[in-house]
């Protein structure tokens, strides 16, 4: 969870620009940064190494820090883009929380072989205005209009079809997209996103205390973090030991005893988000030495997740939890008798108190809820089976048109339509490239073969995303 730091330029724009009324570009030229160059309120930052046949830019776009009030001032939002050719099918990708800095293709990317936009999300570090209302500006209407404004801009270089798709956060951020701005993508593909549209209940601990198919699995994490609580002063001293060595500190969160509390009731939901059933085999019995379960934790949830550093990152992301998303509720209660602060494990713990978080928004949700099943077209959710963020998913409903929703079986929430069973993989990649405007591929072929120098997708954004959608 390393944050990720740059020097971006400060571009001056004209009024005019920034309203989106400066003279629409004229067809893009053969050169890729020529057609860049023309947009109002892009900078080229740098044209970077990408594989061949492929060009790779990093961007600065100018965007309103409050998009109902145009004139409160900008901010710089970061952006890449992968290019291939103007006339293929254009993918607008986030992960919902900061942009990766290397040239991956998400997999409708790779399914349509196309250009790819990738955008950071608004408030993420350093797509931040200089002094920002919180409740104000980060709301998911304030996002989904920075993706509209980038989309219209773009469209200015790739006239063909579009699609949008994010996994996790980005998952809802694309379906948030489509709510508010229905006309701007031809298609739709959230990969694991969590539908919380009720904010007080339990299905999420249903869901955990039923997941995957080995109720020995279960147990033997229930059991090791009962040992950890129990034998908490030995574990304690070896995250105390890693926190002085990294210089971790725990302000936001009031100590390193609540952070290490939190991150042991984490651990249950962690191992189910990103380990499969055969990972059981690697959980250790409870009793065994500090140091074999201490490195245990560090590959699932480790016992510092909780630090200042590791959370600064990713409160914006806890705001908006807080605020419009929801989360789910702690799965804690089978180890109340070791705990010292019960209830803490919640999304208000993690901001920082100088972040002041409006009266949760109860009707945000429902609304999107709303939308998906009366109005929703053209979407394609994907699922993991084991995944618990998948406990409340998307649902399509009377009014939702050529739409699908898919689970891959034993799935965690890295699911991929390519770990679909092979017919309905099939029938889910065709789906996509109908919506891009493409023809179907033959029964055996692959349209997700990687040329050479692209990094793995998953590898490269898993560690975004720790407990944290």
């Amino acid at each position: 969870m390393r944050k990720l730091t740059a020097a971006w330029p400060v571009l001056a724009i004209t009024v005019l620009a920034l309203a989106g009324l400066a003279p629409a570009a004229q067809a893009a030229p053969g050169d890729i940064e020529e057609a860049l160059g023309r947009v109002p309120g892009l900078t080229v930052v740098s044209e970077n190494p990408a594989p061949t046949g492929y060009r790779f830019f990093k961007l600065a776009y100018t965007q309103p820090v409050d998009h109902r009030r145009p004139d409160r001032g900008t901010f710089q939002q970061r952006f890449t883009l992968l290019h291939k050719e103007f006339r293929s099918p254009t993918v607008v990708y986030t992960s919902g929380y900061n942009v990766s800095q290397s040239p991956n293709r998400s997999e409708p990317t790779q399914i349509v072989d196309g250009n790819q936009l990738s955008m950071e999300y608004r408030f993420f570090t350093p797509s931040r205005p200089d002094h920002p209302d919180w409740g104000k500006q980060l709301t998911i209407w304030q996002a989904a209009a920075d993706q509209h404004r980038a989309v219209e801009a773009f469209k200015r270089i790739y006239p063909g079809k579009w699609l949008a798709t994010g996994g996790s956060k980005g998952g809802m951020t694309a379906t948030y997209f489509r709510r508010f701005f229905p006309d701007d993508v031809d298609a739709t593909i959230p990969y694991v996103a969590p539908n919380d549209v009720i904010n007080s209940h339990d299905r999420y601990n249903r869901f955990l205390a039923n997941v995957g198919d080995d109720p020995a699995c279960r147990s033997a994490l229930k059991a090791i973090q009962r040992d950890v609580l129990t034998r908490r002063p030995e574990f304690a001293a070896l995250a105390a030991a890693d926190a002085a060595k990294n210089g971790y500190t725990f302000k936001t969160v009031g100590s390193a005893d609540v952070s290490l509390e939190i991150s042991v009731i984490d651990s249950y939901f962690a191992f189910w988000q990103y380990q499969r059933q055969s990972d059981c085999a690697t959980i250790p019995k409870a009793g065994a030495p500090a140091a074999e379960i201490y490195a245990w934790f560090e590959r699932v949830e480790s016992l510092n997740t909780y630090s200042d550093q590791n959370l600064e990152v990713y409160v914006p992301y806890y705001f908006q939890a807080a605020y419009q998303l929801g989360a789910p509720e702690s799965y804690e209660g089978y180890l109340r008798d070791l705990l010292r602060y019960p209830g803490s494990n919640v999304s208000r713990t993690f901001v920082p108190d100088s972040v002041e978080i409006p009266r949760f928004d109860h009707l945000a949700m429902p609304d999107i809820d709303f939308w998906v099943k009366s109005q929703g077209k053209r979407l394609m959710f994907v699922n993991g089976e084991n995944d618990p963020w998948s406990a409340e998913p998307f649902k399509l409903g009377f009014g939702t048109k050529d739409s699908y929703s898919y689970t891959v079986p034993g799935g965690n929430h890295g699911a991929r339509i390519s770990q679909l069973p092979a017919p309905q993989a099939a029938e889910a990649t065709n789906t996509v490239r109908r919506w891009a405007g493409l023809p179907p591929v033959s029964p055996g072929v692959s349209t997700r073969s990687a040329p050479a120098g692209f990094p793995d997708f998953d590898a490269d954004l898993t560690m975004l995303e720790r407990r944290r959608l």
